[in-house]
């Protein structure tokens, strides 16, 4: 392996971190090697084969799967392969019960999953080889994996994901959380593209990993954290952070308020929030906001318009024509952007960026939103949000309509 190469990092003897997309897991057992999420195939799990080479030459028994969600586990076929070279018997592959559930969901949506990330992940398609290997086990709520010493234990902890699991070492005290405890931002509850994810759930997976007082905190990005007052802290308050906001968002629903009204009114305190591991850097209060009010409501946003809606095409001809003076709404969004509010630039240059396609003033204002969204990627923090702003204002620039046949 080449000093290049990423290395296994020692968390206790016969205990692993492999660098993986995010933290792989492994632990050396008289059984042979248990290993936790492949890597998204390619050179990434090549290296991270070689990486557990390093320090162990012990079969490879038994693959876990964190979760089901794109890449953690595209490389299984070069591990299955690795283990056939070396004259070993196939390792086990193991999971929660919902996993095959959501990889039968992403072939049906193949298509849709590509265009969501490519969204959310500027070229990423050409990065990555979705391949989804099916688990030959899985459990339901709680698998000993091994009786003996190491003991190993496999718990359902649904957050990110219905069928994310965590690997309990008891011995050591060591939790390997996988997407279950985040790295250093807030749960990664409401991306704006993605389906439910349910706070309160994911709340009560924190608090009962937090019952287990782990001395050791695998986390699924990042270093592990030693120090089990240190790891209990992290762990309720954020669970707090998400309880305080289901409570702030139902109360502000009884009062009748819709979506818009309520990220508006909330603020988010510092003493609920203001602690590292509930940065913003991938996910957000208001992402959560969001998703809270999804899951207590349907699809309408109260403006009766939007409850029939006529086609995208005949909208945009007559909201266009309607419109006295293009020119002079550009002109305004241009004023407002020059004056440091791109995100209220946006709101105004949409009157005619969403035009019809043949329209000078709406080809020339798809350019000005290109630079808006733009300029509001390096404003936001969440990388989501960064991400779905490079990929419009790219496609805007282009002259190329949305992914939905629609200028966004």
């Amino acid at each position: 392996m080449s000093a290049a190469t990423p290395q296994a990092t020692p968390v206790t003897p016969g205990v692993w971190v492999l660098p993986s997309q995010g933290n792989g897991f492994a632990v050396d057992t008289p059984d042979g090697v248990v290993v936790v999420d492949t890597g998204p195939g390619g050179r990434k799990t090549d290296n991270m084969i070689a990486a557990l080479r390093v320090v162990t030459d012990s079969p490879v028994s038994a693959i876990c799967y964190s979760h089901g969600h794109f890449g953690y586990n595209f490389g299984v076929p070069q591990w299955l392969e690795h283990n056939a070279e070396r004259g070993d018997a196939a390792p086990r592959l193991i999971a929660h019960r919902n996993l095959p559930l959501r990889y039968e969901r992403y072939r049906e949506t193949e298509g849709y999953q590509m265009i969501l990330n490519e969204m959310q992940f500027p070229g990423i398609s050409a990065r990555f080889d979705p391949v989804r290997h099916d688990p030959t086990e899985t459990f339901d709520d709680h698998l000993v994996l091994r009786e003996a010493e190491p003991r190993i234990e496999l718990l359902w902890v649904p957050s990110e994901t219905d069928d994310a699991l965590a690997m309990w070492l008891p011995e050591t005290s060591t939790l390997f959380t996988g997407a279950a405890v985040p790295a250093e931002f807030i749960p990664n509850v409401g991306t704006p593209q993605r389906s439910l994810r349910l706070t309160g759930r994911w709340a009560d997976t924190i608090d009962r990993l937090a019952e287990l007082r782990p001395e050791i905190l695998v986390i699924e990005f990042g270093d592990f954290v030693v120090g089990a007052e240190l790891n209990l802290k992290r762990m309720t308050t954020t669970s707090r952070a998400l309880r305080w906001l289901r409570a702030e968002v139902i109360d502000r629903l009884n009062h009748g308020m819709n979506e818009r009204g309520i990220l508006a009114d909330i603020s988010y305190p510092p003493e609920i929030f203001d602690y590292p591991w509930l940065s913003h850097a991938y996910g957000s209060p208001d992402y959560i906001v969001r998703d809270l009010i999804r899951e207590e409501s349907g699809w309408w946003d109260r403006n009766p318009t939007s409850l029939h809606p006529s086609a995208p095409a005949e909208v945009a001809r007559v909201t266009f024509d309607a419109i006295a003076d293009p020119d002079a709404v550009i002109a305004r969004a241009e004023t407002l952007a020059a004056d440091g509010d791109p995100q209220l630039a946006m709101h105004v240059i949409d009157l005619v960026a969403l035009g019809p396609d043949d329209e000078p003033a709406v080809i020339r204002a798809r350019k000005i939103k290109s630079d808006l969204c733009r300029a509001r990627s390096k404003e936001i923090a969440p990388y989501p949000s960064k991400g779905l702003y490079k990929s419009s204002g790219i496609r805007l620039k282009q002259g190329i309509i949305s992914w939905e046949g629609v200028v966004q």
